[in-house]
């Protein structure tokens, strides 16, 4: 099996925050591969990784950093493959992160989901790739029908919660 997802990551120390899209990818039957690159400690191993990921089959990259939060963007430099920016809750609550990925400049995309928001880059990822794979499609639809069934489920307990002036 080869990754057609890359997930990476500054440190290990992201890997709490990363493993919601590993888990989710994992559920969706999507094969994908797990590393730690850091830009500013790795940088050839950044430059060569974004290099080489379309030619090794690579589709979509998830890319968690924190801070300075270089790394989205600099893969994002030295491939033509998607990159997906998840920003890491760490100092200034991640909006440093968050401010670093986003603002990247004309022809350097980065798609960007929120703070510590994997599950969500993972969604997206597969929703990209789910354009050209109809049983991910099928998938990803059963996913999101059952995120409509909590709500309803929810909305209906809410409804025996009893308060003296509630009106529903």
């Amino acid at each position: 099996m080869k990754p057609i997802v890359s997930i990476i990551m500054g440190s290990t120390s992201d890997l709490p925050v990363m493993e919601k899209a590993a888990d989710f990818l994992d559920k969706m039957e999507i094969p994908f591969e797990m590393n730690a690159l850091s830009a500013h400690r790795t940088p050839l191993e950044v430059e060569r990784f974004a290099q080489e990921a379309e030619a090794r089959g690579i589709r979509v990259v998830i890319a968690g950093a924190g801070m300075a939060a270089a790394l989205p963007g600099v893969i994002a430099a030295g491939t033509t493959v998607p990159v997906i920016g998840v920003p890491i809750k760490g100092m200034l609550d991640g909006l440093d992160a968050l401010l670093s990925i986003v603002q990247m400049p004309p022809g350097i995309p980065v798609a960007t989901v929120g703070v510590n928001g994997a599950l969500n880059a993972a969604i997206l990822a597969a929703e990209m790739l789910a354009l050209s794979d109809a049983g991910l499609a099928g998938r990803l639809k059963t996913y999101k029908e059952g995120l409509k069934t909590k709500i309803v489920n929810a909305n209906a307990e809410l409804q025996k919660i009893q308060y003296r002036n509630k009106t529903n």
